[in-house]
């Protein structure tokens, strides 16, 4: 088959609209059933439910105490207290216990004296009070919280555990809810396997893709109130595409066909959705997302979700999750949205709106936004975002310290705890996030790499709380003292986090012989660099000018990666013959490691950070066992000075300490 473009590239909500047109989606219903509470938690109600009895079904006491009728004790004052007899006039009464009859009022154990008399046959009990009750007072009277016939919850209620509560209280023991929507997910694509049957070797040789989607999808489809069932993989063929859809379309309220549906010569869903039925839309104008099918087979909703998970999530976002509450009558759930601020400027190509993922951290009063990858197969986008920035579709994106809006994935409360460390990447940072959040749950280290040099930056904005460094003074010997005089103005603390050996990684077996860095200069080697402003380039450009060798000799200087086990990937993958990283990253996939020196990472800290509760926490963890501990056992790194304040800066205005 041709490759094709793009049938429609409508914006998001005029393709949701016109494919909830195409299926009168608002006229679908899904029929209901009757579910017992307990297990009605999260189910959805299909009509409204009226109590069956009152709440409380009788007047009870409110406090423990005296039941009265309360104008029998209108003459009660401090100057004449009013005398009761128990059993008679008064009756001791409990919390939650009925009012005997004739009382209409309970007065507070507390404000009741006790006086026992010794009367003609037996011992008598008098209460005394001296203030009168009013009709009444400190009684639950029936129906206070619901009256029987009275409408407890209306339809489209999503059942949390204080409305099973009410519920019960009125006596409804089974409720009537829409029938969950099944949902047939129907995972495509000759090169996917189920996660079961993934081989290793098949999955670096590239000749096999684990089909995890359609976990995300379940998981969402559950959250949305359906039923999802993931059928077979079908391979990339018109037929096998054509009969699994006819065969869901059986049985499924809804079918979600994942991969091949962008214009790529084996992605055959929209062909062949238009010869089952018709395509509402082939495309919509989001990134990611872009390639979504959305259309109408044997009167049942289709979607061609992308392949990519994050074109994917997007797609069930925008579409399927909007689809499901319209269905079970209830407005879908909306994300909490902040006002923040980037560190870095957000560029978007005009004509698509683009979704970016972020993290978030409060600085001072600030609200600061690092962006992480786009890439619409990094996944760990979503997992690892606080929130998304939604980029209009006729803008250019927005500048740094521009604000933004974001909805958030997280809550709000959660990023009053995050400490927001921008700049050099290692791998002992999350291993310090991690053990962190064990000692300390409500504090958690959120970093966001871009270079030493970046994170300095970053810092000198105000738009992070710490930053990793270790960027080299090719002068001194020293490390990051310079960088931090050249670019900083206020007082900060330098930390060392950990020594660590980097050094060059080879292809498994090193069979190029790769001995130094003067082997980068080779004919057929390929290197694979780190960014502008990282330490790592920084030592490199160090190297280089004492061997005296020009950059541009090097095949792949210009290829950059942002992290060392990004560099470390691509030296595995084949993509490169040999990258400069620590030796924990070259440990981590099993390369060989050629040691070029050891360097100082330290955490660049602001004084005005310094002595508050989470950074106090960051630092017991750093010079905590465990953390050493669990740093050394990862290989090539030096703890001896982790912890410790190898260097204090005061400033310009105070000069230099």
């Amino acid at each position: 088959m041709k490759r094709t473009t793009y049938l429609t590239l409508l914006p998001p909500e005029e393709a949701r609209a016109r494919w909830f047109k195409d299926l009168d989606a608002a006229a679908f219903t899904l029929g209901e059933e009757q579910a017992p509470l307990t297990k009605a938690l999260r189910r959805v109600l299909s009509r409204p439910v009226a109590a069956l009895r009152s709440s409380p079904a009788f007047h009870g006491a409110a406090m423990d105490g005296i039941a009265v009728h309360a104008e029998d004790t209108f003459s009660a004052s401090a100057r004449k207290p009013l005398r009761l007899k128990i059993g008679a006039e008064a009756h001791w009464i409990n919390t939650g216990r009925p009012l005997p009859q004739g009382c209409n009022a309970v007065v507070m154990m507390e404000h009741v004296h006790l006086e026992c008399v010794q009367g003609p046959h037996a011992e008598e009990q008098w209460a005394v009070i001296e203030k009168a009750a009013f009709p009444w007072q400190h009684v639950r009277k029936m129906g206070e919280d619901m009256v029987a016939t009275e409408i407890i919850l209306p339809p489209g209620t999503s059942l949390g555990p204080y409305d099973l509560g009410a519920l019960a209280a009125g006596g409804v023991l089974d409720v009537p809810v829409f029938r969950r929507p099944w949902v047939s997910i129907i995972p495509s694509g000759s090169e996917i396997v189920p996660l079961a049957e993934a081989r290793e070797e098949d999955l670096r040789a590239g000749r096999a893709l684990p089909e995890f989607n359609s976990l995300i999808f379940s998981a969402m489809i559950a959250e949305a109130g359906g039923e999802a069932a993931v059928l077979p993989v079908v391979p990339d063929e018109p037929a096998a595409i054509r009969d699994a859809v006819a065969a869901a379309l059986e049985t499924a309220d809804l079918v979600i066909l994942n991969a091949g549906s962008s214009a790529g010569s084996h992605d055959f869903t929209a062909h062949v959705l238009e010869g089952m039925g018709t395509v509402t839309a082939h495309g919509v104008a989001v990134m990611p997302g872009k390639p979504t099918v959305l259309a109408v087979a044997g009167g049942k909703p289709v979607i061609g979700v992308p392949g990519y998970p994050v074109s994917a999530g997007i797609a069930m976002e925008e579409f399927v999750l909007p689809l499901l509450a319209l269905w079970q009558r209830r407005c879908p759930p909306e994300r909490e949205k902040i006002r923040a601020v980037p560190c870095n400027p957000l560029p978007s190509r005009p004509g698509m709106e683009e979704r970016l993922r972020v993290k978030l951290g409060c600085v001072g009063d600030t609200v600061v936004a690092v962006p992480l990858a786009r890439g619409a197969g990094a996944v760990t986008s979503l997992s690892r975002a606080d929130g998304i920035v939604r980029i209009p579709r006729d803008s250019e994106g927005c500048n740094a310290g521009e604000p933004v809006e974001v909805e958030l994935l997280r809550p709000h409360a959660a990023l009053a705890g995050a400490l927001l460390a921008i700049g050099s990447h290692d791998n002992t940072l999350d291993l310090l996030d991690s053990l962190l959040r064990k000692a300390h749950p409500q504090f958690r280290l959120t970093s966001a790499h871009v270079g030493s040099l970046g994170g300095l930056m970053a810092l000198k904005r105000g738009q992070c709380h710490l930053a990793g460094s270790h960027l080299l003074d090719p002068a001194s010997g020293v490390y990051n003292r310079k960088a931090i005089e050249d670019n900083l103005d206020e007082p900060v603390v330098l930390l060392r986090l950990v020594d660590r050996e980097q050094g060059l990684l080879t292809a498994p077996g090193n069979p190029l012989g790769i001995a130094g860095i003067e082997d980068l200069a080779r004919p057929g080697v390929r290197f694979v660099n780190r960014q502008r402003g990282s330490g790592t380039r920084v030592l490199l450009d160090y190297r280089l000018e004492r061997l005296g060798l020009a950059p541009g000799r090097i095949s792949g200087y210009c290829d950059e990666e942002y992290t060392h086990m990004n560099v470390a990937a691509a030296v595995l993958s084949g993509r490169a013959d040999a990258g400069l990283a620590v030796r924990a990253a070259a440990n981590a996939l099993g390369l060989p490691f050629i040691p070029v020196g050891v360097e100082e990472y330290d955490l660049v800290i602001p004084r005005r950070f310094f002595a508050g509760d989470a950074v106090q926490a960051l630092l017991e963890v750093i010079r905590g066992a465990a953390f050493r501990q669990a740093v050394e056992r990862m290989g090539g790194y030096g703890t001896e000075k982790t912890g410790q304040i190898v260097w204090e800066y005061a400033g310009k205005r105070a000069g230099l300490s």
